[in-house]
């Protein structure tokens, strides 16, 4: 219980920078309001993946991640930033 409380506390003081604010604002503007809102949820220091489907955010992150990456050539590769994909959706 005390774990909840602290993981909690620790979502509510994250902070999103002008960088991150800029992302979420320039999904939106293109029209991927689904990206925007996985965006937001991972600035703002929670999982996406427990709000969202899994396929659905694999998806979103391969059509805006994976593919934006390749498709533009003008920056230099950047590594891919790991994502928790614990999922309380999917359980064995």
């Amino acid at each position: 219980m005390s774990q909840n409380i602290a993981d909690y506390n620790r979502q509510i003081n994250k902070k999103i920078n002008t960088e991150q604010i800029e992302q979420i604002v320039k999904a939106i503007i293109s029209g991927k309001y689904s990206w925007a809102c996985v965006l937001l949820l991972r600035f703002s220091g929670h999982n996406p993946i427990e709000y969202i489907p899994y396929r659905t955010y694999i998806r979103l992150l391969k059509n805006n991640c994976l593919l934006a990456g390749s498709q533009q050539n003008k920056t230099p590769k950047k590594d891919v930033e790991m994502f928790n994909l614990k999922s309380n959706w999917i359980h064995f």
